[in-house]
C-alpha cells in the first residue's frame, strides 16, 4: 500500500476531498518524523513504538574484496515495535504465500 493508496481509500470511505486527506496524513507523518530526529519515542496505542536507537560502530566487510575490512561508524536507526493487536491480526492471518 502506497500513501496515494491511502489517501484515495479515506477519502471514499469518509467522502473528504483528497487534497484534505493527503495533507493530514503528510502533516501526520512530518510530526512523526520531527518527533524521532528529537530522540522522542512515538506511540500509537494498538499500532506499536517507533524509537530511535544508535548502532554501533562495527567492521564490515566488501563482497568484491572480502579480504579488506571496512568500518561502518555509529549512526541512528529508527526502530519499530509493533504494538499486540498488530501482532495478533497478522499472526492470525498465517503465512503468507510468495
Amino acid at each position: 500500500m502506497t500513501k496515494r493508496d491511502l489517501v484515495v481509500r479515506i477519502s471514499q470511505e469518509t467522502g473528504l476531498i483528497q487534497q484534505d486527506v493527503f495533507a493530514v496524513i503528510q502533516k501526520t507523518l512530518d510530526y512523526v518524523t520531527d518527533a524521532l530526529v528529537d530522540g522522542e519515542h512515538v506511540e500509537f496505542r494498538d499500532f506499536g513504538v517507533f524509537d530511535v536507537c544508535l548502532r554501533k560502530a562495527r567492521v564490515g566487510r566488501n563482497p568484491n574484496d572480502p579480504g579488506t575490512p571496512v568500518p561502518i561508524p555509529p549512526h541512528n536507526v529508527v526502530r519499530f515495535k509493533p504494538g499486540k493487536k498488530m501482532k495478533e491480526r497478522v499472526a492470525d492471518k498465517g503465512v503468507a504465500s510468495a
